[in-house]
């Protein structure tokens, strides 16, 4: 009987260290969120209706409110008919930058295409996201 009241102390303790390491994985992870040290302006933009064949410049910006200098290292667009520019030089704390992606309005109708911003201040891929629809050119001109 002595030893089944053990091996119940020791199944009880055993479980209530799991249910411990749960909030702790919450609390890191709200943390890491927190120490982010870019802020953007928007993460998605809706250009409304563009007219076909016009390339449409969309920028986004964003501020670095870290204690270090971001560095964008790459910019990735979701497709061929998105071009990606972006700012090369290091962002100083307290200073803004831009990552500009040009849409290929080369085809009517809706779209959503996204942008992939890797930097040295965030572990994980930012993606931002465009959308709008492509109105068909009509008639010419004469």
């Amino acid at each position: 009987m002595k030893m089944i009241k053990i091996s119940m102390l020791a199944l009880t303790l055993g479980l209530m260290s799991f249910s411990a390491i749960e909030p702790v994985k919450a609390i890191v992870s709200k943390v890491a969120i927190a120490a982010s040290s870019i802020v953007w302006k928007s993460e998605s933009i809706d250009v409304g209706q563009i007219p076909q064949n016009t390339p449409k410049p969309i920028v986004f910006e964003f501020k670095n409110t870290g204690k270090k200098a971001v560095i964008i290292t790459n910019v990735q667009g979701s497709c061929g008919c998105t071009a990606t520019d972006y700012t090369k030089t290091p962002i100083a704390p307290g200073k803004s930058g831009t990552v500009t992606t040009t849409y290929n309005a080369a085809y009517p109708g809706g779209f959503t295409k996204t942008v992939s911003v890797t930097t040295n201040a965030e572990t994980t891929v930012k993606v931002l996201t465009i959308k709008g629809t492509v109105v068909a050119a009509t008639g010419v001109k004469s």
